[in-house]
């Protein structure tokens, strides 16, 4: 079961904005308590406390118990707001958790045994596609993470979601069972050119090139002999006979 952390809170009467900048001056953040078949009911957490929690991360999975006025109440983080220039917490809503109802959560997902994995061992890396599971959970009985065993897992194997070994109480949401969860990849090979390859590569190119090259001359050369021909086929129709001379009179 996930740790409980203690939160203390304060009842507050005014809402809206206003009631909401006033608590903010006092150093305090607005926050609402709704669930349960209740009438949601405003409070305020001290600006410091919540802050902490919220930057320590895994502030919306972790399960809180607040101090309000003599009375505890068990709650969990559902959303915060964040001031959108100092990134401060302004609002945050907590659900309140009865004994024997179910919330839906998403737990962390950790993995174990990276010596026992074939895969790793051969310089392969695990994928964690997914970093929280999505699942059903007892309000009093969060776990506070799942892990996956990756002793025996050679590359390409995978966890789906229908093989996680739940806590008891828990059950993944409809429609996620074959969702992947983690998977082990082989590692990336470069190809790189070899020297030899190269040296192989450029006498060919320039063994290619060289009749193309010449090809350019010879086609030249082959215009100017057609010239020539082009003349010959002419003079004979340019040249006039000699005219004959008159012969003398005797």
């Amino acid at each position: 079961m996930a740790a409980i952390k203690q939160l203390a809170a304060v009842a507050r009467s005014g809402t809206g904005k206003g009631a909401a900048r006033s608590v903010r001056r006092e150093g305090r953040v607005p926050a609402v308590i709704y669930g349960g078949g209740v009438k949601p009911e405003p409070i305020s957490v001290d600006y410091k406390d919540v802050n902490k929690f919220i930057y320590a991360g895994h502030f919306l999975t972790s399960i809180f118990e607040l101090e309000l006025d003599g009375r505890k109440e068990r709650v969990l983080p559902r959303d915060y707001q964040l001031d959108v220039v100092t990134d401060r917490p302004v609002h945050v809503d907590f659900l309140r958790l009865l004994p024997g109802s179910h919330v839906r959560i998403g737990i962390p997902v950790h993995v174990a045994n990276r010596e026992a994995s074939p895969g790793l061992k051969k310089g392969g890396a695990v994928n964690l596609v997914l970093h929280t599971v999505e699942v059903m959970a007892p309000a009093d009985d969060i776990p506070e993470s799942i892990t996956i065993d990756l002793a025996g897992m050679d590359f390409h194997d995978s966890v789906h979601v229908s093989a996680l070994k739940l806590p008891e109480g828990c059950r993944p949401l409809a429609g996620t069972a074959e969702l992947t969860v983690v998977t082990i990849v082989p590692p990336t090979v470069m190809v790189e050119e070899t020297p030899a390859a190269g040296a192989a590569a450029a006498p060919a190119a320039g063994a290619a090139a060289a009749p193309a090259a010449g090809a350019a001359p010879a086609a030249a050369a082959g215009k100017g002999a057609a010239a020539p021909a082009k003349g010959a086929a002419a003079a004979p129709a340019a040249a006039k006979p000699a005219a004959a001379k008159p012969a003398a009179k005797k």
